[in-house]
């Protein structure tokens, strides 16, 4: 399958792909909706305590968000979808992501809970 790469340049966040830059949106609104420029890694004890295996080495570890977003990458189906959704956000809605930027930031929040793939 292949693989595009997540780009962010001057205050936005692309995906490259052969035909064009997909554009996703603006950093700041990503950054105000995780939670700050940096996330920090932790584990509940409920996490450790349900998965015996679980290595927390990586506990305590702080990750810079825009270079989460930068080493990213997104299988085609993913691409697509994104692509489906509006960029932009309904002016009468009081959400502040647009559907496209949503949908980018919850796999966003998924890695960096989760690590990358």
């Amino acid at each position: 399958m292949r693989t595009h790469e997540t780009t962010v340049e001057d205050g936005t966040v692309f995906i490259e792909t052969p035909e064009s830059r997909l554009e996703v949106g603006e950093v700041e609104p990503i950054i105000e909706t995780v939670g700050g420029h940096a996330w920090t890694i932790e584990y509940s004890e409920w996490e450790r305590d349900y998965y015996d295996d679980l290595d927390t080495g990586d506990e305590g570890l702080t990750v810079d968000v825009v270079d989460m977003m930068a080493a990213m990458t997104h299988g085609d189906p993913f691409v697509e979808t994104l692509r489906a959704h509006p960029a932009e956000t309904d002016p009468d809605s009081e959400e502040p992501l647009s559907p496209r930027l949503g949908l980018f930031v919850g796999k966003l929040l998924e890695n960096l809970e989760n690590g990358l793939d």
